[in-house]
């Protein structure tokens, strides 16, 4: 649901980073290319941002 803080393979420090991947690539920047300007070199790191999904606004709706 939320970006995890840490890389689950490397444990490299990712969380704070997924607001200005999101908000670069709907700009209309290549993911790539931002990617490689954050830093993330590793592919476990990548495939992190690729496949990361936001369903947060989905799941707030529903009260515990």
């Amino acid at each position: 649901m939320i970006i995890p803080v840490r890389c689950m393979t490397c444990g490299k420090q990712v969380g704070g980073l997924w607001d200005n991947y999101k908000q670069r690539v709907e700009a209309g920047e290549s993911p790539a290319k931002v990617m490689d300007d954050l830093g993330l070199e590793r592919y476990c790191c990548r495939a992190l941002f690729l496949t990361h999904r936001d369903n947060l606004k989905k799941v707030s709706r529903f009260r515990v």
